[in-house]
This record gives structure tokens, C-alpha cells and sequence, in this order.
């Protein structure tokens, strides 16, 4: 079904539904209202609610996240429009699309923060979390207050308050895949000032594809996390947050497919596996003039991602990559009080970043014969070689030292029903990268007249050394928006705004220098120069977006309509070096633009029924490609689709039980697509639908949902790349169904 005519069929019954509506009740309060009584850092910097601001965002409230088992934001992804998720790998591939933009490795165009901490590092974002109490996803650009890594928007996810809630929580689900999932969490106030809460879970699954070659589960997980928050109200003009959370995930991951042997089918292991710690402490005092906030937090991350790189039952090259990382931040806020004409917010922020990493790659007998032994006797037929050994590892280990400074400010000045808004920020950025590789093997020369030893000869391989890069940004951002004289809220709003990612190392290209230098003593391979590959350089953009929030009824048609152009310089892409190569390198394209637009509706014509529904297009080409063996310019930008479109309708049947209060009916789908996958246009994902729906019992201490996923059971891939020449794919989850039973006590 074309995604026209899936929107149309979504108005229509909306239109149907308002025209059959009954009469409101003046009282009425749409089943969507946030409170937001829980302190965060996107309410800090815009206030609470955003139908009034100049900006395109969406929120999802405590009964959506429920109701759709949302318990990391990737379970989120096409119900934000234009928001793309890609679930393959492992937790580690944590990609964000949003508008044409987004990368596979490194820097995201996304910033995430968690109960006000601010996520430096993108394989930290998948994270389970129990008792979500909403998520904000701002799209566009906010650079300007939130810094790197934000061109493409902010994720604000918020878990729940004791100040908001006070009892007791279980949670227990299972679904296909022998997947199961238990939570437990208690929320208290000590007295009228002092809350704490504690949270745990753990989640394990099966998994949904196997290994062909020993028939073993593939994408399995068992995950736990924790959480600890105290909050703390000691004055009228003062309070202090506290949140101490931990997650372990252990998992298989990584199932693709030979596009050409059409399974998955390889001998060596892979597996990811993440240990994370953070705590977050936030200081919110009043006074009569001004607000000063103070987020001030430290992140832990210790993970091992081992890979069978080649993804092929012959035995090529294995590579491992541990890490090791703490990070710091602090975020100072001073914002004007009061509700006066002109208002103002001024900040710093600051972070120091330091990571330790090794990454070697195992060369095996299979790889050593066919990507170095062969090519050199091909060579050389009559002086071929023999490696001294069936295995040998290209080692590389790496530290580095980031940290950043930034200064913003923004002033809004409100003249009647006009508001007019500017922001500046000054954003400075230090990198060091200290690195060393190494190999010691060696290789037997014979001659083939005679078939005796010529020669044997050393690989001896240290090289180290170190690179730096500083980055200094200004970014500014400017909107006016207007109000206009209805009886029910209606804004339209004009934004520009650049947009900044930081840039970064190639990590991951030092084996394929490491293998270049050693076919280099055999005079073949090519010479890499490593300052020219080492580094990428940071990507900017330019966005300039106009939209309308609108709500009649009474509240009960909420609309919310966005347009929007953006021009981005030196996009950075991940991209595989042609030939036999072991490594992945980001490269920066010269040019591209995205156009597009954004619609979402939602509608309670009567109080038991609703209706909703989000569309997100986007247009993102190159304008300037040419990596100097093929010009990819005009074509479309890889990985990131064209639409996005999720609908939903949800009746609340009454049922005034003791044991039961109602039960509710959802039905709802997902599609996303096209997506390309290469810079050539020649591989691509057409749209796909994922229809589902739910029953769900509920009753003041317990609800009981039975639900299913991807109903249509539809074939589809959300991940697709070429190494050492041949093509891999991951195909999405299949029809699942499960049950999940949630206790108040």
C-alpha cells in the first residue's frame, strides 16, 4: 500500500470520527496530557511544552509508552515522524535518521539524555529503562543549547518521579523467541520534601535467527538494569535530584545473511557485551530575578565487541574491540523568572571524555591464503611464499583525551502575539588520539626451479604516534514565531539554525594500514598515508524550517504540520575501502540537501475513542560527491528513508467492574522506506507495513495486555553492507506475539 493512501485512509476515519463526535465536557483533559511536574533538561532550556514554541517535537506520555512496550527509544523509532531506527547488530549499532541525517559509527546527529545525563557516547544509547514516564524527541537542529551532536535533534527521556507516583511496580512479560521480561520498582516519599525510588529489571530472549553453520542461536540477550533516584525539595527555593542507574547486557547479535549463499553462515563467534554506570546530579535554585540549574555527571562505559568480520564459514580474520571510558560533564543554567516581555537563559557547559581502547585483528588460515599469500604469488610465481604460521594478529590499541567548552545564550522577546527568538552558542573542542600497532611474523621464500627455501624474512611492524584536532564552532539559531486571536490555540512559526557533529578518529582503519605495510614488504598493497585517513572533519548544516501547531475542539484535534530545507557541508558517511581491505572509515561527502515534511494528528472524537496519526517525508541527496573513482552526486543519501508513518486507533470499552475497569482495543501500524543502501543506488529496502494490535484489561492494581507485533509477519531488512566483496544483510523480527501483566501495589 502506498504511503498516500495509507495517510488518506487515516484522515478519513478521523474526519469520520470528528463529524460523529458527541458534545465536549467543559473539563475534558485529552488522554495525551503530559504532566510535567519531573525536572529536565529540555524544560530547563524551553520551558514545559513545546505546542507553543517555535520547534518540531513530539512527546510520548506514560500511556503510549505502555501501551506500545516502549522500553529503549529504538522501540520508538516511525511513531515520531521522520525519526528512523534501524534495530540490527547489536546494541551497539545505536544509528539515528532523522531528516536524511545520520551515521552508522562515531558521532551522532542526535543528542540523548537520561534523567538530565547528557549521553557522550552513541553505544551507550540502547538502554532498557522500566517505568518511562515520557520521551521528547526535538527535531531540527538544537546545537545552539544542547551543543555537539545535536544538528538533527535532542532525545529527552524522563523515567518516573516519587514525587509523582508513590506505591509499588511489577512488571512481568513474554513473547515469542522465548523472550521474557521482569521488572520490579517502589516509589516512596519519606516525608513531604524527600522521594526516592528504585528500579530493576531483567530481560532475556532467545533470539530469532540461527547460525546454519553449528545451529546455534544467534541474536540471544539477558540484560539487567537498575536504578536509584532521590529527590530532594529541602526549601521552597531549592531542590536537588540525584540518579545512580547501571545496565549489563550481554548478547549474540550480529545475524547476517549472505546475500549470495542466502543464509547466515559463519564459523567464528560474535558477541557484544556493555557494562554502563552513570550518575546525574541536578540543582535547581529560584530566586526572584533568575533560576540557576547545575546538571553535573559521570559515565562509565566498559564493552567488548568481537566479531567473525568476514560473516562467512571460512576462516578469515576475527576482530575484538574493547573499551574502556569515563566521562564528566557539567551543564550551569541561569534563566530569567518571571513572565515578562523579554526573557533570557544563559549557560556553560563542559565535558572531559577519556577512553581506552584495543582492537586487534586475528588473521587466519583461510585469510592469510587467499588475501596476502595468494596475491603475492600471483605476483611472483616463481619466488612464492608460505606464511610461518596459520595465524597472526595486527594489534592496535589506542587512548584518547576529548574534552569541549561552551558558552550560549539565548534572549526571546515577546511583542504582542509575536515572539522572536535568537541563540548563539560558542562551542570549542579539544581531540587527542595517542595510538601504536604493531605486528611480529614472518614468511618463507622458495623458488620454484628447485623447490628450496630462498630466503625467510622478519615482519616486524611498531608504529607510534599521535594526532590532535580542535574544533571551535559558532551556532547560532533564530525563530519568530506567532499566536493568533482563536479561541483555540494556534501558532505558526519560521526557524534557522546551523547545526554542528563533532569529527573524530578512523579507529577501525589502523588494521587495514597495519595489513597495507605488511604486503608492502613483499612489495604489493597500497601506501596509506596516515594523516590523511586517520581523521575525519566535523559536519555542519544549515536548517531552515516553518510549522503550525494548531488544537480545536476543545483540545480533542491536536495538529502539529512542519516544512523543512536543509544544507549540509562535509556530511560525514561510513563507507567499506574497496578490495579485501578488514576495516570500515568515515569520510566526509562534499554537499547534500534534504527537503521535507512533517504532519501529525491526533484526535479524541469522543472520550472513549482515539485516533492518531504521524507522517514524516524527507528528500536527502548529494549535491557534492566524488570520492575520486565514481561521482555519486544527484543520488539519494544511503540509509536514511524516504517516509515514515505510524497510525494508531485505540477504544477504551467501559466495563465499571470491581475486577475490571475497561478494556482497551489498539490497532496500529508502522511502515518506513525506501531506504537505499549504498551511495550507488543500486541496493534498496522498498516500504515496508507493520501492522499491529493489542487487548489490554485493566484495573487499578493491575493491567493485563495481549499483544502482537509485525502481524503481517512481512519480510523485510533494516541493515545491508559489502566487506571483502560480498554483500550482508539483516532481515527484521518477525510476527511476534506476547503478553505483558503490570502490578500496582
Amino acid at each position: 500500500m502506498r504511503p498516500a493512501r495509507i495517510f488518506a485512509s487515516v484522515l478519513a476515519i478521523i474526519a469520520f470520527s470528528v463529524a460523529h463526535a458527541e458534545a465536549l465536557p467543559d473539563n475534558f483533559v485529552s488522554d495525551s496530557t503530559i504532566t510535567l511536574g519531573e525536572l529536565s533538561v529540555t524544560a530547563i532550556k524551553y520551558g514545559e511544552g513545546f505546542k507553543n514554541k517555535a520547534i518540531a517535537s513530539t512527546t510520548l506520555g506514560k500511556k503510549d509508552i505502555e501501551r506500545y512496550h516502549i522500553y529503549s527509544f529504538k522501540d520508538a523509532s516511525s511513531m515520531v515522524p521522520n525519526l528512523y531506527i534501524p534495530n540490527y547488530g547489536s546494541r551497539m549499532t545505536s544509528s539515528i535518521y532523522v531528516r536524511g541525517q545520520g551515521t552508522r559509527i562515531d558521532q551522532p546527529v542526535v543528542g540523548m539524555n537520561i534523567d538530565n545525563v547528557p549521553l557522550l557516547t552513541k553505544e551507550n544509547y540502547d538502554l532498557d529503562l522500566l517505568d518511562i514516564e515520557r520521551i521528547e524527541v526535538l527535531r531540527g537542529p538544537q546545537s545552539a543549547l544542547f551543543g555537539r551532536n545535536t544538528m538533527a535533534g535532542v532525545i529527552n527521556i524522563t523515567t518516573l518521579s516519587p514525587f509523582n507516583y508513590q506505591g509499588s511496580r511489577a512488571l512481568i512479560s513474554y513473547s515469542r523467541g522465548n523472550t521474557y521480561r521482569i521488572g520490579l520498582s517502589t516509589y516512596q516519599l519519606l516525608n513531604d520534601d524527600l522521594g526516592m525510588s528504585a528500579a530493576a529489571s531483567y530481560s532475556s530472549t532467545d533470539g530469532f535467527f540461527d547460525n546454519s553453520y553449528n545451529g546455534y542461536d544467534l541474536d540471544w540477550e539477558k540484560a539487567g538494569e537498575g536504578r536509584a533516584k532521590l529527590q530532594w525539595k529541602p526549601r521552597s527555593d531549592l531542590r536537588i535530584d540525584n540518579v545512580l542507574s547501571f545496565s549489563i547486557s550481554r548478547q549474540g547479535g550480529y545475524p547476517y545473511e549472505s546475500a549470495e549463499r542466502g543464509e547466515i553462515n559463519y564459523n567464528d563467534t560474535c558477541f557484544y557485551r556493555r557494562t554502563s554506570v552513570s550518575d546525574g546530579v541536578t540543582v535547581e535554585l529560584s530566586r526572584e530575578r533568575y533560576t540557576m540549574t547545575s546538571i553535573t555527571t559521570y559515565q562509565y562505559l566498559d564493552d567488548n565487541m568481537t566479531l567473525d568480520q568476514d560473516f562467512l564459514p571460512e576462516s578469515y580474520f576475527t576482530l575484538t574491540q574493547k573499551r574502556r571510558e569515563h566521562a564528566v560533564t557539567h551543564d550551569l543554567m541561569f534563566k530569567s523568572a518571571g513572565d515578562k516581555p523579554y526573557s533570557w537563559l544563559t549557560g556553560f557547559f563542559g565535558f572531559y571524555k577519556r577512553t581506552s581502547m584495543d582492537a586487534p585483528v586475528t588473521f587466519k588460515d583461510y585469510g592469510i591464503a587467499n588475501l596476502i599469500e595468494y596475491y603475492r604469488n600471483q605476483a611472483n610465481p616463481h619466488y612464492p611464499i608460505s606464511w610461518d604460521t596459520r595465524q597472526f594478529v595486527l594489534n592496535s590499541e589506542f587512548k584518547t583525551h576529548n574534552f569541549g567548552l561552551a558558552l550560549y545564550h539565548q534572549s526571546t522577546y515577546k511583542l504582542g502575539r509575536w515572539t522572536f527568538a535568537a541563540a548563539l552558542r560558542l562551542d570549542f573542542e579539544y581531540n587527542r588520539l595517542n595510538y601504536v600497532s604493531w605486528c611480529n611474523t614472518g614468511y618463507n621464500t622458495y623458488n620454484v626451479a628447485d623447490g628450496t627455501l630462498y630466503r625467510h624474512d622478519e615482519v616486524n611492524i611498531n608504529d607510534p604516534g599521535h594526532q590532535t584536532q580542535t574544533f571551535l564552532q559558532l551556532l547560532p539559531k533564530v525563530s519568530i514565531s506567532y499566536n493568533f486571536d482563536t479561541p483555540q490555540p494556534i501558532s505558526a512559526f519560521i526557524s534557522a539554525a546551523k547545526g554542528y557533529k563533532a569529527g573524530g578518529f578512523n579507529t577501525q582503519m589502523f588494521s587495514d594500514v597495519l595489513q597495507q605495510r605488511l604486503m608492502n614488504y613483499m612489495g604489493l598493497g597500497s601506501s596509506y598515508n596516515v594523516e590523511d585517513i586517520i581523521s575525519y572533519k566535523p559536519e555542519t548544516n544549515w536548517t531552515v524550517e516553518a510549522g503550525v501547531h494548531a488544537e480545536c475542539f476543545n483540545g480533542r484535534i491536536r495538529t502539529d504540520v512542519s516544512a523543512f530545507y536543509i544544507h549540509t557541508t562535509d556530511q560525514q558517511l561510513t563507507m567499506f575501502p574497496d578490495g579485501t581491505t578488514t576495516g570500515r572509515i568515515m569520510t566526509n561527502a562534499g554537499k547534500s540537501r534534504s527537503y521535507g515534511a512533517e504532519v501529525t494528528i491526533k484526535a479524541v472524537p469522543i472520550d472513549q475513542l482515539s485516533v492518531s496519526v504521524s507522517y514524516g517525508f524527507t528528500n536527502a541527496k548529494f549535491i557534492e560527491f566524488n570520492n575520486g573513482r565514481e561521482n555519486y552526486s544527484g543520488n539519494f543519501i544511503p540509509y536514511a528513508p524516504k517516509n515514515t508513518i505510524f497510525a494508531a486507533v485505540n477504544y477504551v470499552l467501559p466495563v465499571n467492574r470491581s475486577w475490571l475497569n475497561n478494556v482497551t482495543l489498539d490497532a496500529h501500524m508502522r511502515a518506513v522506506g525506501d531506504i537505499y543502501w549504498n551511495e550507488t543506488n543500486d541496493e534498496k529496502q522498498s516500504i515496508y507495513c507493520l501492522p499491529g494490535a493489542s487487548v489490554t484489561f485493566n484495573q487499578r492494581h493491575y493491567s493485563l495486555s495481549l499483544w502482537g507485533e509485525n502481524l503481517s509477519d512481512t519480510d523485510y531488512r533494516t541493515f545491508y553492507f559489502v566487506s571483502i566483496g560480498n554483500a550482508f544483510f539483516q532481515r527484521g523480527k518477525p510476527l511476534t506475539i506476547g503478553a505483558t501483566l503490570r502490578l500496582n501495589i
